[in-house]
């Protein structure tokens, strides 16, 4: 595969995986939206919404390095 390009294959079966178990993706997701109620109760919505965006780009990173 060249670079880092996302297999269209994958990409497909991510999205059909997120479609067909949308309570697993939730309870995958859950440690990361608690943490962010937890961060907005002590600190507030903008470092809750800084916490979100980080989780989302650390996932995003762990699963394309995950080649």
């Amino acid at each position: 595969m060249a670079g880092k390009e996302l297999d269209p294959q994958r990409a497909r079966a991510a999205r059909d995986v997120v479609r067909q178990h949308p309570a697993m993706v939730l309870f995958v997701a859950s440690p990361a939206i608690v943490a962010a109620g937890l961060v907005w109760w002590l600190a507030g919505a903008g470092w809750a919404i800084v916490l979100l965006i980080a989780a989302a780009v650390i996932g995003g990173v762990a699963v394309l390095r995950k080649r």
